[in-house]
Order: structure tokens, then sequence, then C-alpha cells
């Protein structure tokens, strides 16, 4: 996620970091220098003079425009909901470890039975980088390492969901302190929510992982756009003379860089710089959590060169 301080005017204008453009540049220069061609050959092609007047580009442009800027809301709408799930379960981690450490009694009242019962609090930090990791299909490295028992995060590794076989472990842990008495069953039902809400915002995370926006309405757009731009120069050569290549490149930065940021927004958990920064949030996550136990916490994590990952 780009985190820059909005600059001037200026720096705004010529700004790359962050920007569309090396994405769409090789789209943008083959389409402006085929309207240098047009602008050079006047529009005639093998001899034959290619008439198109701008009235149908006119027409296709506002069509398009409003089809673009559909599907961008729609992209940016699944970037939000994304945002508010990962919010949820900061949110969710945080009420977990209270819960857990304020109302549940440890089973034995040494150093070793505090340490266990930490284990709960420190499953919560794991259960996230899991998710982290499940939602960009990488492998957890070093981040697990002191958190939990090394043949617990192996066993849970080899799972499909290795997250949840982290929150089954917890909800079992919660079970055997029902049993045993060490918590009352209203607030035991209470934990037992907070934990419902952590697989409920993993869920929606798969849900717009795994059901993106039909292709074939993204192909539509991507097509039409391409083909609109392709042709415009034909259309203008007429009225504008030299200056189609500047308005083509104009129109032609506008539509490819719509059709590209919601082709990135669209999937927002990637390492894209437009995409959430879920390490900085699971960092988050293990700072309060860490603070809760009463263990050293790493530090924040900050943006390099004005993106947060």
């Amino acid at each position: 996620m780009i985190v820059y301080e909005r600059p001037n005017a200026l720096r705004l204008f010529f700004a790359l970091r962050g920007s569309i453009l090396p994405r769409i540049a090789p789209s943008l220069l083959t389409c402006t220098l085929l309207a240098v061609v047009v602008t050079l050959s006047h529009g005639v092609l093998f001899h034959w003079k290619i008439t198109l007047t701008p009235v149908p580009f006119s027409l296709i442009g506002l069509a398009l425009a409003i089809f673009l800027g559909f599907r961008n809301s729609t992209a940016y709408d699944r970037y939000w909901e994304a945002r508010g799930l990962w919010g949820r379960m900061v949110q969710s981690s945080r009420t977990l470890a209270r819960q857990w450490l304020s109302l549940v009694r440890p089973a034995e009242d040494s150093s070793a039975g505090r340490q266990a019962h930490g284990d709960f609090v420190r499953r919560c930090i794991a259960h996230a980088h899991m998710v982290r990791h499940q939602l960009r299909g990488s492998t957890p490295g070093p981040e697990l390492d002191g958190l939990l028992d090394p043949q617990e995060i192996d066993a849970a590794l080899r799972l499909r969901l290795p997250s949840e076989a982290l929150l089954r472990r917890n909800a079992g842990l919660l079970g055997r302190a029902l049993e045993e008495g060490r918590v009352a069953p209203a607030l035991a039902a209470e934990i037992d929510r907070s934990l419902t809400e952590l697989t409920q915002a993993h869920a929606g995370c798969e849900r717009l992982r795994g059901t993106p926006i039909p292709f074939a309405y993204m192909l539509l757009l991507h097509r039409t756009a391409y083909l609109y731009c392709f042709l415009l120069p034909f259309g203008l050569i007429d009225q504008l003379g030299f200056m189609t290549p500047f308005v083509v490149a104009i129109v032609a930065y506008t539509f490819f860089g719509l059709d590209a940021l919601g082709d990135e927004i669209e999937q927002p958990f990637g390492l894209s710089a437009h995409h959430l920064p879920l390490d900085a949030l699971c960092r988050v996550i293990e700072i309060d959590l860490r603070e809760a136990l009463g263990e050293p916490a790493p530090p924040p994590l900050q943006a390099v060169d004005g993106c947060l990952r």
C-alpha cells in the first residue's frame, strides 16, 4: 500500500512510485506510435484513406468510461471489504487475548503454567500469519519461530487450512478450561464467539480471493478499451492533425490505466504496491498480543520507498 504524503502538484504530476504507468507503458507506447504513423500518413493505409468521424468515438467513449468506472467501483468495493475483514481480525484477536487472559484461570499457578496459558494468545498471533500466507499462496517463514512448538506448526501446515487447525486447538483448550471449572459457562460462550469471528473474517477473505469478477466481463472491457484507443487516431487525424498523438496518448493513458488499476485492486491480498499491507496488519496483531502477555514486542513495520507491505 502506498503511504506517501501527498506531494505538491508538480511532484504529483511526475511521480512514478505507485503509478500505474510502468504497467501500461508498453501498450501506451504502442498506441502512441500507431497514432504517430497515422498522423504521418494522414490516415492512409495501403493507398486507402480510412475515413472515420469523431461521432462514433464520442458515443463509444462515453459508454466505455461508464463501464470502466463501474468496474473500478466494484473492484474498490472488494478492496474495502477485504480491509474491513482484516480490521475485524485485528479487533477479534485483541478481544480474544483480553478475554482469555482476564477471564480464564491458568491450569497451574506457576511460571510454567502461565507460560502454557499464554500459548493460547501466541496461537492467535500465529493464526494471523497463517491467514496472510494462505491468502497470498506463500509459505510461512521465521515469523512463526518462538510462537508455538515446531511440531504443532508442522502438523498444521500439512492441512489444507493451517489457520483453522490453530483455532481448533484453541477451541479445545477453551473446552478443557470449561470442564475443569476455570471459566464460567457464560464467559466461555463469549470467548467462543470471538473465535467464531476470526473464522468468519478468514472465510470472508477466502470468498473474495476465490470469487473474482467474471472473466467475460473483464475481457469485454479490455478488448473494447484497446480497440477504441487503437482506432482513435483514424477518427481524429482530419480534425486535430499533428496534435493527434498527444490526444490519443492522454485518452489511452486514462482508459488503459483504469483497466489495469481495476485488475490490481480486484484481488487485494497480493504483494503489489496497491494491495493491502497484510505484513503490517499482522505485525499490529503481534505487537498488541505480545504486550498483553507482557512480552517484548517487535517494532511496527515502516514503509520502504513509500510502500507498506
